[in-house]
């Protein structure tokens, strides 16, 4: 009976830690997304050039090292 316990409580960590990579992944895509509206929304209104934009979504990202 303990052995089953056990396997309850290590499949429900599990799964809760599972979930809570899900919604991290989430809610970070939502905030890239988020970005990319308002960095366009600047050089839409001319506040910053098109190359300045993309240079700021470029910054940080892996595929801008190399």
């Amino acid at each position: 009976m303990d052995t089953n316990l056990a396997m309850i409580i290590f499949t429900s960590i599990v799964g809760f830690l599972g979930m809570l990579g899900i919604l991290h992944a989430m809610s970070k895509s939502k905030e890239r997304e988020q970005t990319r509206r308002e960095v366009a929304a600047y050089v839409a209104e001319g506040s910053m050039t098109p190359e300045q934009g993309e240079r700021l979504l470029s910054a940080g990202s892996a595929r801008a090292c190399r």
